[in-house]
């Protein structure tokens, strides 16, 4: 296979990727809203996980599933993923979140329909936040755009650190073959459940700005883009920020240590073959 084609199919799973990533987080979050479903935080939190987790298990073997141009700069800035491939990843990222929301609002349509008339709320206004936050996030009332870059930097951090973590051959706790996708899957999830309420986990430029992008288009206006506030910066660069300052700390902190646990590990086993070849 040629080298084009094979960067054709990365993209093309990457896109695949971060389309099912919404089209079921989304679509979770519209049968809470829409349908009245008895869904919690931790609930919600296990659903968007499980999305993240059957992308990485559909399209990891082909694109690596970053799904997400905040691990993909992280990667590039420590694990030697090339730079220019990161703004095509990116994009198509965008493109994949953005049908994603436009596959969930089409089968989902007739709810949001629905709920604007027996609520009497009219797409665009402020009170269709609430439908808007199908497709994207937004802050609890009480934090400013600051707190709730922090809130995003900190947990994308965390993210980050469990990713470099599982994909880290020196680290001989990390789970192996097919457990890796179900960890991050999990992270996800307890991070969602831990602080969703904060600021819904971004986490993730192309997970926030493609749904944020369609819900503009079909009808949210301002209230999508730039959103109350202008917050739409803000799950943009505060996860870029956390994956950069998680990969920082893993690398910094926790790689080198690992390399000399395993370099300590084989002088050990030197000498044992050593004292046994004696004996």
């Amino acid at each position: 296979m040629s080298t084009k084609k094979l960067y054709a199919g990365e993209l093309i799973a990457e896109y695949i990727g971060s389309f099912i990533l919404i089209f079921f987080g989304a679509s979770s979050v519209a049968t809470l809203v829409l349908n009245g479903a008895q869904l919690g935080l931790w609930e919600i939190s296990i659903l968007w996980g499980m999305a993240v987790t059957i992308a990485i298990y559909i399209t990891g073997g082909v694109s690596g599933t970053h799904i997400n141009p905040a691990v993909t700069i992280a990667l590039a800035a420590f694990r030697g993923f090339p730079w220019n491939k990161v703004l095509p990843y990116s994009l198509v990222q965008v493109a994949g979140c953005f049908t994603g929301a436009a596959a969930s609002y089409l089968l989902f349509r007739n709810g949001f329909a629905q709920w604007e008339a027996t609520q009497h709320v009219v797409r665009g206004s402020l009170a269709s936040v609430k439908t808007a936050g199908i497709f994207s996030t937004y802050p609890a009332s009480y934090l400013n755009n600051l707190e709730a870059f922090l809130v995003e930097m900190f947990i994308t951090a965390m993210l980050l650190m469990v990713i470099f973590a599982v994909s880290d051959p020196k680290n001989t706790v990390a789970p192996r073959g097919n457990f890796g996708p179900l960890i991050v899957g999990l992270t996800i999830t307890t991070i969602g459940g831990c602080f969703g309420s904060l600021t819904g986990f971004a986490m993730n430029p192309a997970r926030d700005f493609g749904p944020k992008l369609f819900a503009f288009l079909a009808g949210w206006g301002n209230v999508a883009l730039p959103a109350p506030g202008n917050y739409f910066w803000v799950p943009i660069l505060g996860p870029i920020a956390g994956a950069l300052a998680g990969g920082f700390v893993y690398e910094k902190f926790i790689a080198p240590y690992l390399a000399l646990k395993a370099s300590s590990l084989e002088i050990q086993e030197e000498v044992v073959e050593e004292e046994n070849a004696v004996a």
